[in-house]
């Protein structure tokens, strides 16, 4: 018995131990890499946007598009689709894209979805609230000439402690009118986790 109350008050001791742990938070530059986990991370979503932004805005269409029609493309961001093994936020990705169209200049941006919608009913509002100096007008939104959309897909290949998580971020860009592929890119993120045992 006396066995049984000193195992017992001994793992009790034990959980109040850890259960007495603290936390410490610091504070960091947002522009720092930090990968915890392994997963997709603000990083990786900043990094692969910059990157197929730069390449998407330097390919032939871009020139051959200002040549013809002697005016900066007009591009909208429609849907990129998760089919990776975790949860990604992909408007948070959305908006990297769109940061460096805006960012890059070669391009123009027009909003898509929610916010085309709640910008359309501001301006039903103003149709009935605002003076007619200030009311904007419908009928003068700036069509898009090319939708990006894309796809994030992911793979993983574990054995025992390793882990080795990989990536690929496939973005097409399609002339709305003509609905022409225009440019495909996709970027590839690879990364190896171990799981040390102490």
């Amino acid at each position: 018995m006396k066995r049984i109350i000193l195992g017992t008050l001994f793992i009790f001791a034990i959980a109040l131990l850890n259960g007495c742990g603290s936390r410490t938070i610091t504070r960091v530059d947002p522009s720092e890499v930090i990968d915890l986990s392994g997963r997709w991370n603000d990083t990786d979503s900043r990094l692969v946007s910059e990157a197929m932004i730069a390449d998407m805005l330097t390919s032939a269409w871009t020139s051959e598009y200002t040549r013809v029609h002697d005016k900066r493309p007009v591009v909208v961001v429609g849907l990129v689709d998760n089919k990776s093994h975790e949860h990604i936020g992909t408007e948070t990705f959305i908006k990297d894209i769109e940061q460096a169209i805006v960012k890059d200049g070669s391009a123009r941006l027009v909003v898509a979805g929610a916010k085309r919608d709640e910008l359309r009913k501001e301006k039903a509002d103003q149709q009935n609230y605002t003076s007619p100096e200030t009311m904007k007008k419908w009928g003068r939104e700036l069509g898009a000439d090319f939708m990006l959309q894309g796809t994030i897909n992911s793979t993983v290949d574990e054995y025992k402690r390793d882990k080795v998580v990989s990536y690929q971020i496939d973005l097409q860009l399609t002339n709305i009118e003509t609905n022409e592929v225009v440019w495909i890119g996709d970027k590839k993120i690879k990364k190896k986790v171990r799981d040390n045992v102490f």
